[in-house]
């Protein structure tokens, strides 16, 4: 004897039978899972309302629009990279350079291709810096005289 199954359409009728039998009981159903979860289950199918929002303070953060106009100054940062920031926001403009450590001495690198950097400064700006490139600090030439000399050269106070 052979048996031939073939898929039908639509649902099965055991599976019609479970889901009347759910729905004839839908409510014993229910006060059994509340029973059981503490009210938990009819508290997470009800909608929830979002909290009114009073006394909030919101920040948006991202790009900033201010109304003020950009004071550059240049300023050598803790981990050697000689940048170029706005003194009203503290953000950085553009990376001038790196102090770096070459035989023993702190010497200024400019952000050039030749000098292995992938993001390098504009050529105006290489020109006007290329004799403060490789500059040597010393305990006479420090950190804040190189930034003041980039500054003069750039225009920048």
């Amino acid at each position: 004897m052979v048996e031939i199954i073939s898929k039908r359409d639509g649902p099965r009728r055991e599976d019609a039978q479970v889901k009347r039998l759910i729905e004839q009981n839908r409510s014993t159903i229910v006060r059994l899972a509340d029973q059981i979860s503490g009210g938990g289950y009819s508290a997470s199918r009800k909608p929830r309302q979002q909290p009114k929002a009073e006394g909030l303070i919101i920040h948006v953060g991202g790009n900033a629009a201010t109304s003020t106009e950009a004071s550059p100054s240049v300023c050598v940062t803790m981990n050697g990279r000689v940048i170029s920031k706005d003194q009203n926001s503290g953000r950085q403009l553009h990376h001038i350079g790196d102090v770096r450590n070459r035989n023993g001495d702190q010497v200024f690198v400019l952000a050039t291709k030749q000098n292995g950097f992938f993001s390098p400064v504009d050529e105006a700006i290489a020109e006007a810096l290329a004799g403060l490139d490789g500059s040597r600090l010393t305990a006479t030439y420090t950190e804040e005289q190189l930034a003041a000399d980039i500054g003069a050269k750039l225009g920048i106070d």
